[in-house]
């Protein structure tokens, strides 16, 4: 009896040994995944902000896009990547005191809250409390309202739910404000971000 040789041939790849629906589950479970890794990479990039003549530096998310600074703004960007028509938004206010009258934080923080509830639609007051920012004392409120994004003829978009995360402090003769704003569905993914920027706060 002759002896037959069997070639050995390499074993299949898993892949082929599944079924297809499972395979190409697979594949977009991957490709998910090396979205999700790129995206918190990118997040985790800044841009560092430090205007002169000004007692104020921190560092905001490096994928934001700047936006048109209206009068008394030092800054405003927005997340061009917010899932809504409403784009999640960071800015920086700044105003001057009068130094014959000085006001204290907690005036200021009440004279701001009692201004949102008569410019925003469907105010909600939310929260207040003190905080440290950037080694200055400080007061955080938290609110909510209703705006409408495309106000245009012939276009069209649903209201938006709107939660903001404001901290106000105040620096000799000027007060600071940092505002957040988010769709109520992206707050807290946006709210991670805002205590990044906070802790990199530096107020001198």
């Amino acid at each position: 009896m002759q002896n037959k040789t069997i070639a050995a041939h390499p074993p299949p790849p898993v892949l082929n040994m599944l079924p297809r629906d499972l395979s190409v589950a697979l594949l977009l479970l991957l490709a998910l995944g090396a979205t999700l890794l790129l995206r918190g990479q990118v997040q985790n990039q800044t841009t560092a902000f430090a205007p002169a003549d000004v007692p104020l530096t921190l560092a905001y998310p490096q994928s934001w896009s700047a936006l048109e600074p209206i009068e008394g703004t030092l800054l405003a960007v927005e997340d061009p990547l917010t899932d809504s028509a409403f784009k999640t938004r960071f800015q920086i206010e700044a105003r001057e005191l009068d130094p014959a009258s000085p006001l204290d934080l907690e005036t200021l923080v009440n004279r701001r809250i009692e201004q949102r509830s008569q410019e925003q639609l469907g105010y909600q007051f939310l929260s207040s409390e003190p905080m440290n920012i950037g080694g200055v004392e400080a007061i955080a409120i938290e609110y909510a309202y209703v705006v409408q994004p495309i106000d245009e003829p012939l276009r069209f978009s649903l209201p938006v739910v709107v939660r903001t995360r404001e901290v106000l402090a105040t620096i000799g003769t000027r007060s600071y404000l940092l505002l957040l704003s988010a769709p109520e569905h992206e707050f807290d993914a946006a709210n991670v971000q805002f205590d990044r920027i906070l802790a990199s706060t530096r107020l001198q």
